[in-house]
């Protein structure tokens, strides 16, 4: 995050700069200091892996026993952990859900 100073007919101005959570594309928002910014909340859960399917990975939430389909991380080396009953950290964004790291 960087700000400028406000100019002769202008208010300060911050530029933000962030990585998306699941396409990793860095996008940049320029904005009046004062102007509210919208912020994703990001919910952060415990599922124990049940299936490996071909481009998808079947788990259950450890909380509320629900029982949904997140696609196959892109990372080699979280593939390779993957195996029925393994304890998963999963991320749920706007909706969108993702497997982040083996616990």
């Amino acid at each position: 995050m960087e700000k400028s100073k406000p100019g002769k007919h202008g208010s300060a101005k911050a530029r933000i700069v962030a990585l998306g959570l699941f396409d990793n594309v860095k996008r940049s928002l320029i904005a009046p200091t004062d102007s509210k910014v919208e912020v994703p909340i990001v919910t952060k859960k415990s599922a124990q892996v049940i299936a490996v399917l071909q481009s998808t990975v079947q788990l259950m939430d450890l909380s509320t026993y629900e029982v949904y389909e997140v696609p196959m991380p892109d990372e080699e080396e979280l593939r390779s952990k993957l195996s029925p009953g393994i304890e998963v950290e999963v991320w749920e964004v706007m909706g969108r859900r993702k497997l982040i790291r083996v616990k």
